[in-house]
């Protein structure tokens, strides 16, 4: 596990200069810190409204007395896109855009339950009570 999150923090910001190197190239670095600036507005919005439409979600399942499950599930991408947006640079944006946007945020929670099955039915996911 440490191995993994150590490769993540290093092949990561690798991508991302490389491609504000190679963006910045193109169209200039004024245009390029443009970009990143409307990018990340466009992705404070997507916060924002997708954040309280889930919030409100949860309260009227909570409301209807029914555990919030996919609604919580939906917060926590939201707030995992939220961070990554906060990151600076292209690769993060976009990978945090994705996790914002309802249609893809399906594809990840439809990945993450195959995942989750498949660590299950290998007896490699343990749950233990304490």
């Amino acid at each position: 596990m440490f191995s993994r999150l150590f490769l993540v923090f290093l092949i990561v910001p690798v991508i991302e200069i490389y491609l504000l190197i190679k963006v910045g190239s193109v169209i200039g670095g004024v245009p390029t810190v443009l970009a990143l600036l409307l990018i990340s507005a466009i992705g404070a919005y997507l916060v924002k409204s997708q954040g309280l439409k889930t919030f409100s979600m949860i309260r009227s399942e909570l409301g209807h007395g029914h555990l919030p499950a996919a609604q919580l599930l939906d917060a926590f991408l939201i707030l995992v896109g939220g961070l990554l947006l906060m990151t600076p640079g292209f690769f993060t944006d976009f990978l945090g855009i994705f996790f914002l946007i309802p249609a893809t945020r399906i594809l990840i929670k439809r990945w993450l339950g195959l995942w989750l099955q498949a660590k299950l039915a290998s007896g490699r996911f343990v749950m233990r009570r304490h």
